[in-house]
């Protein structure tokens, strides 16, 4: 059974679809949750309530704008220290924009960049000393699907994501020698409240799209994404790092 029994957790993007679906997983399996997403205190405050209550798990909600990239890494620096180290890290938040290439200001795709890439750079640099004190440490980070250049429409999120592929295999080798595992997990098409906000009355075109192109001919729910996370943290993966995961269906 895979357990995060007296596992400190940091997962950002945490309000998200997917993100409220690994927090509860995450705790299932006994960790002790810091939910870290944008400064929307009283939903935050709510949802954190509402683990604690259901697993009985000690869950902290932390309202930090990821964009603020000193201010984030000197945050979880602190929350590092008051916990006595982080022990998973799960960088799970993401800035996605689809719009023309041509169409994308400079700004957008310093801004995607940042908080995809950069945000994960800073947050890796704070809970690492922490993790090379105790001689072992999890980060999971968040690539995609899009990797394969099979779409259009989102050209500064892919290459935010090229560069957390980069970032994940070089962490990898560089932290493996102090018992620091570095993964990432590709997601295809996650079916979610924000795909239907995103293609309103396109909902069913755009899933009959998607599973055209899968092998497996069902939807890939947070659910299928989450049970990936866990296993990552877990001690059942400890011989896996540097690696991307996909998870998409078969495409």
């Amino acid at each position: 059974m895979m357990t995060l029994d007296g596992k400190t957790v940091l997962l950002t993007g945490a309000l998200g679809s997917l993100g409220r679906v690994q927090a509860t997983r995450l705790a299932d399996a006994g960790a002790k949750l810091l939910l870290l997403d944008r400064p929307d205190h009283e939903r935050g405050a709510a949802f954190a309530i509402e683990i604690a209550r259901t697993t009985g798990k000690a869950t902290r909600f932390i309202g930090q704008d990821l964009n603020d990239l000193e201010a984030s890494k000197a945050r979880v620096q602190m929350l590092a220290l008051e916990c006595g180290g982080i022990d998973v890290l799960i960088n799970n938040a993401a800035l996605i924009i689809n719009r023309p290439f041509l169409e994308f200001s400079l700004a957008e795709y310093e801004q995607q960049l940042r908080v995809n890439a950069a945000g994960t750079f800073a947050l890796a640099q704070a809970v690492a000393p922490g993790m090379i004190a105790k001689s072992y440490g999890k980060i999971v980070n968040f690539c995609s699907g899009t990797l394969s250049g099979a779409v259009e429409g989102y050209v500064p999120y892919v290459a935010s994501k090229g560069a957390l592929y980069g970032l994940t295999k070089t962490l990898a080798r560089e932290l493996g020698r102090h018992g620091i595992r570095v993964n990432a997990i590709s997601p295809g098409p996650v079916r979610s409240k924000a795909e239907e906000f995103v293609f309103g009355d396109r909902s069913k075109q755009y899933n009959d799209w998607v599973l055209d192109r899968q092998s497996l001919k069902e939807r890939i729910l947070p659910e299928h994404v989450a049970d990936l996370v866990l296993f990552l943290c877990c001690s059942e993966s400890d011989m896996i790092t540097g690696q991307n995961i996909l998870i998409d269906g078969g495409c």
